[in-house]
């Protein structure tokens, strides 16, 4: 059997580490800073309408935020708010 009649497994590397939802946020909320932008307007702004151009494209940003669906990064700030809140 010839090896283009077998099976073969192809592996796709998407990144090589896998950015956390926390890291976009942090890396995000840092390049906000940077560019003296309300970051807490900025991000909710994105959050809430999906339009990129909240982010600026400073340090990747831009990007960087879009790697992750924006249900995602809302679900991880719930998450560290209720966990925070209940302590």
């Amino acid at each position: 059997m010839s090896s283009m009649d077998q099976t073969m497994k192809f592996n796709v590397k998407a990144d090589a580490e896998e950015t956390s939802s926390e890291d976009i946020l942090l890396k995000v909320h840092e390049a906000l800073l940077e560019k003296e932008y309300h970051p807490i307007n900025q991000i909710v702004g994105y959050l809430l309408s999906g339009d990129p151009a909240y982010i600026p494209r400073h340090n990747n940003a831009r990007s960087l935020i879009r790697k992750k669906e924006r249900d995602e990064l809302i679900e991880e700030l719930v998450r560290f708010y209720l966990q925070h809140k209940n302590q």
